[in-house]
């Protein structure tokens, strides 16, 4: 596991790569696509859960622009109240374009077959939509994404199989926007909607308030199988 440095047009940003066992036979890249806490501890965990898979993980700083390198957690009312502020700094354009340069990054590296995937939480999950719809990755992840009701009319641009896990019970995508997202998406057939109706925001983060093991594993076993049919 290692930090790489990514150049752009605009300046360069870092990313925390972590890569599969030695000997194992390259399979596709994910990137990782962070919350608003930042690159921090939960994401790298992420990162090495998919590499103990077999996949080469990258999950690039998407708020270099603003503050490099943050790493958060949501154990504080002041880190809770940063990760807003950067959220709400936050360029989600630009994001696209980093998340691009991490495919193209990820997709030259010798440990790669080629193939390139995204899954993000909370923001991320919101990114790993705008993935789908403006980036070239093979397939896409968002976990309880915040904001995707008001991005569906890019939802013709989807090209490639992008999932979706929703929390029933949060607050920050609440039932209005739930709705609006399965009248848009379910017609969609690149796009899957889970539903997981007694969970709320961030039941996958570990050591989180909502954390639910159980609906965990359910979300990361179907998505390993969309990677695994995606992928390689």
């Amino acid at each position: 596991m290692t930090q790489i440095n990514i150049a752009t047009n605009d300046g360069s940003f870092d990313a925390y790569l972590a890569r599969p066992a030695d000997g194992t036979t390259p399979r596709g890249g994910v990137i990782v696509i962070q919350e608003i806490f930042g690159v921090n501890q939960n994401i790298r965990d992420v990162a090495d859960w998919l590499a103990s898979e077999g996949y080469l993980a990258l999950a690039p700083d998407l708020f270099w622009r603003i503050e490099p390198n943050v790493s958060l957690t949501d154990q504080s009312e002041a880190e809770w109240q940063k990760a807003f502020a950067l959220m709400n700094a936050f360029d989600g354009d630009l994001g696209v374009t980093d998340i691009q340069a991490a495919i193209d990054t990820l997709r030259a590296d010798a440990g790669c077959n080629g193939k390139i995937g995204t899954v993000g939480f909370c923001l991320g999950g919101r990114m790993a939509y705008l993935a789908a719809t403006r980036t070239n990755a093979d397939v896409n992840v968002g976990y309880y994404g915040v904001g995707i009701q008001d991005l569906l009319s890019e939802a013709e641009n989807i090209s490639a199989p992008l999932a979706l896990h929703v929390a029933g019970l949060d607050a920050f995508v609440p039932a209005e926007a739930q709705a609006a997202i399965h009248a848009g998406l379910d017609p969609h057939p690149q796009v899957t909607v889970y539903d997981y109706a007694e969970q709320d925001h961030a039941f996958t983060r570990k050591g989180g308030e909502h954390y639910d093991e159980a609906a965990t594993q359910t979300a990361h076993q179907r998505t390993l199988a969309l990677f695994a049919a995606n992928l390689g």
